[in-house]
């Protein structure tokens, strides 16, 4: 059994060692660990600290440079040069739990037969020790119903089954650098489910010049395939089932992006009657208060 592990990076050389550290303690338990790299164009010493790591009989580490293009393409590179029966994304901020991959390893020989599966789901925590969001209720079901329907919160660590992650790719429009994760999570949910664990194996520290903690940076930035991901929603669900609060929180993100994009024919496509409502009657509202919202960021 392989895995591997894919690292887009930029200037984060002074926090490669944690996560480093992390695979060299879970390569103890025998699995195969392939470390892929994708530096995206650092402009500090990241080659140099990578060519420092050590590997072992268990430890492959391979390093890769881009000019600067985002994270999204140093993923789907990655993904293409991928060897491992499974593949794992872990950001250069995050780190594995000491046994991560002796859990990884007996959820995988528990569902490796199982059909019509895209990932085995576990929990992630921060360095204080908790949980980054909720448990998992269901054993099995779709990243869209986890969080629309489940009610589950915060990040996850998924571990992909590589027969399967290969197929898909990151959807980046219109020479966007970014683009949601769940965008592609939504397309693999219309085939596949989950197997959802609830054990951690991934520790996360936010940096303060990271994806989440910009997020209106990124909005901003790259909003046509945000715009495109709660668009997919509107018009390939009626959102039964979706409680109340999740319901508005799409409608009210459609109209900010809409806002965003200029995009036209609002309601051209959405399904439910309800959805409609909605937007009609938050259309105006929203679309003032992310022009003010605009303003002052300027």
């Amino acid at each position: 059994m392989k895995i591997s592990v894919l690292t887009p990076t930029y200037n984060r050389a002074s926090l490669l060692k944690n996560l480093y550290n992390s695979l060299v303690k879970n390569s103890q338990y025998g699995i195969k660990i392939e470390w892929l790299i994708q530096d995206d164009g650092s402009v500090d010493d990241t080659k140099t600290v990578v060519e420092g790591f050590k590997e072992n009989d268990n430890l492959e580490i391979r390093y890769f440079y881009q000019e600067n293009q985002g994270k999204m393409v140093a993923i789907n590179k990655l993904v293409d040069i991928a060897t491992g029966d499974l593949i794992v994304d872990c950001d250069s901020d995050d780190y594995f739990t000491h046994d991560a991959f002796k859990i990884i390893g007996q959820a995988y020989e528990e569902s490796k037969d199982e059909k019509n599966i895209y990932a085995l789901c576990f929990l992630k925590y921060d360095q204080d020790g908790n949980n980054i969001g909720n448990e998992f209720k269901e054993k099995k079901t779709t990243m869209f119903d986890l969080y629309f329907k489940e009610g589950e919160t915060g990040e996850k660590a998924l571990v992909f089954f590589s027969n399967v992650r290969k197929k898909y790719k990151h959807e980046l429009e219109e020479n966007e650098k970014f683009v949601t994760e769940a965008k592609m999570y939504h397309k693999m949910d219309e085939e596949y489910q989950m197997i959802c664990i609830n054990k951690e194996i991934m520790i996360c520290e936010y940096q303060k010049d990271g994806y989440t903690k910009n997020i209106l940076k990124q909005f901003k930035e790259n909003p046509e395939g945000y715009f495109k991901y709660f668009k997919e929603i509107l018009t390939e669900h009626d959102m039964k089932g979706v409680p109340f609060k999740k319901r508005l929180y799409v409608i009210k993100h459609y109209i900010l992006f809409t806002t965003l994009t200029k995009s036209k024919k609002i309601l051209k496509g959405v399904k439910g009657a309800l959805n409609k409502v909605l937007i009609i009657l938050l259309y105006i509202p929203g679309r003032i208060k992310t022009n003010i919202s605009l303003k002052k960021r300027r």
